[in-house]
């Protein structure tokens, strides 16, 4: 064992704090960045929102330094004054890249900026499932012990209508919680009883078991008896639709096998999922989208901000040192830097929020540029081959910025909401512009969507359709997109 010293040469490229932050703005949804920045001005002395009041009369005013001088900085020119040098600067803000995005031919609107997206949810107004069981329960024939582990068993019934712990596990928790010993003959008496309760199919375990609970309430024919019967013991075999080996097993026809599968399907697997409750209403949250695209008639794009963020600024009391100037004020220093440190926070939080709105603004100027007839004709098929080398051409910004500009980011148009990873499609074929992913989607969900629903299309058959259209796709490739569109294989799209 030797003791030495070395010297060696490293470049490392570290990130500022300003730049995490940054970064860590780029990549929430406008929700998320809504409750950011409500929670800076709650957090922050030194930042006020404006008023739309004050926002109007100084419409007009111009923004001033601290020295009284205009101030003209643009949000890159605010970016490149965080490095020392230009060999600190990353790729994206190279004052030597060519900015064609300045040629765009599209607005920012302002008209929009009041349009309102109301983000559906399942309220929690009404009566929910928890409290729908609840009231039941209070009507059951069970003494005060019984109520309770009745309550137990359904404060564990999920928002679907399925119970989430064994109950063992519910027993132990009464043991632990409440001092009173419960065996499970008595909690599977309970539970039964819970299970009879409405909507049907509460309580359930698992889905053979919810589809079962519904079944035998049903009223007894022969068709729902051959139901129990399929479900009870042949649930694989239905889950694949193999109705002939099924017929083959309980000795009846394929036509009652056709029967019982109708009251299946006809069989609600979330008896829980039309009841309101206000613990879906985070999960059940609807899309808020960031853009608004609108083409006129003349072929013009109006795109439009939907930044429902206020406006920021420094709050007067810190924006101004003459407050503390006098010497006849205690602690001077303390409270002088107190007001700088403050209002550094806040005057970097405000350049931060700046920086991302123009670079989500720009990012979706290019994506407008690129897909000009998509958002013309908001057809599928006109989506152009797109990548993020594309739009950093036309932005200048890093491939990472731009990834995270469009992650669980929306646009909405005349016709619908789209998210900003839609126009991202690489080409199929070298040769061939037209041919690209998305194009090839359309194509098949055209095609299931007018096949014969009692003799669906294989992906065979797929894909000798798109043969025939001048599309020479692998059947693997189509299967993939099939897969990617949430679209079942053909035997589990045949309808009885």
């Amino acid at each position: 064992m030797k003791q030495r010293i070395t010297t060696e040469i490293k470049q490392t490229q570290r990130l500022t704090p300003l730049q995490v932050q940054f970064v860590r703005m780029l990549e929430m949804t406008g929700p998320e960045m809504e409750d950011e920045v409500h929670r800076a001005l709650d957090e922050m002395p030194a930042l006020e929102a404006v008023d739309d009041s004050h926002m109007q009369e100084g419409a007009d005013a111009e923004t001033v330094t601290e020295d009284g001088d205009k101030f003209t900085e643009s949000s890159d020119e605010m970016q490149r004054a965080d490095f020392s040098s230009e060999d600190e600067m990353p790729g994206y803000l190279d004052t030597g890249q060519s900015h064609e995005l300045l040629h765009i031919p599209v607005y920012r609107g302002t008209y929009a900026r009041d349009m309102q997206y109301p983000e559906q949810s399942v309220g929690a107004d009404g009566e929910g499932l928890t409290e729908r069981l609840m009231r039941q329960v209070a009507e059951l024939p069970l003494d005060e012990k019984g109520m309770r582990v009745a309550r137990y068993i359904v404060g564990n019934i999920d928002p679907n209508g399925y119970l989430t712990r064994s109950l063992q596990a519910i027993a132990d928790d009464i043991a632990i919680h409440q001092g009173e010993d419960v065996d499970m003959e008595e909690m599977d008496r309970i539970l039964e009883m819970v299970r009879g309760l409405d909507p049907a199919g509460v309580g359930a375990t698992d889905l053979r078991d919810c589809l079962l609970l519904q079944l035998r309430r049903l009223p007894r024919t022969a068709s729902t008896l051959t139901a129990v019967e399929i479900v009870a013991n042949n649930f694989d075999l239905l889950a694949k639709k193999h109705y002939s080996r099924i017929a083959g097993r309980l000795g009846i026809s394929v036509d009652d096998v056709n029967e019982a599968a109708a009251i299946i399907l006809r069989l609600d697997p979330k008896p829980g999922g039309g009841v309101p409750d206000g613990r879906m209403e985070d999960s059940s949250r609807g899309i808020s989208p960031d853009f608004f695209v609108e083409a006129s008639d003349d072929g013009v794009i109006h795109l439009s901000s939907l930044n429902r963020v206020p406006e920021l600024r420094i709050e007067s009391s810190f924006a101004d040192d003459d407050v503390l100037a006098s010497d006849s004020v205690p602690n001077h220093d303390e409270a002088r830097a107190f007001i700088r440190s403050k209002r550094d926070d806040a005057r970097n939080f405000i350049r931060v929020v700046n920086m991302r709105q123009q670079t989500l603004f720009n990012v979706m100027s290019a994506i407008v540029k690129l897909q000009r007839d998509f958002f013309l004709s908001e057809d599928e098929e006109d989506i152009k081959p797109m990548v993020l080398k594309d739009v950093a051409a036309l932005t200048g910004y890093d491939l990472s910025v731009i990834s995270r500009a469009t992650q669980g980011k929306y646009v909405a148009t005349l016709r619908g909401i789209y998210p900003l990873k839609k126009f991202f499609n690489e080409r199929l074929r070298d040769d061939d512009d037209s041919v690209t992913s998305n194009k090839v989607m359309a194509l098949i969900r055209e095609a299931i969507e007018g096949e014969d629903k009692h003799h669906p299309l294989s992906d065979r058959e797929i894909t000798q359709r798109l043969a025939d259209a001048g599309l020479d796709i692998a059947r693997r490739t189509v299967a993939k997109y099939r897969e990617g569109m949430g679209i079942q294989v053909a035997r589990l799209r045949r309808q009885v």
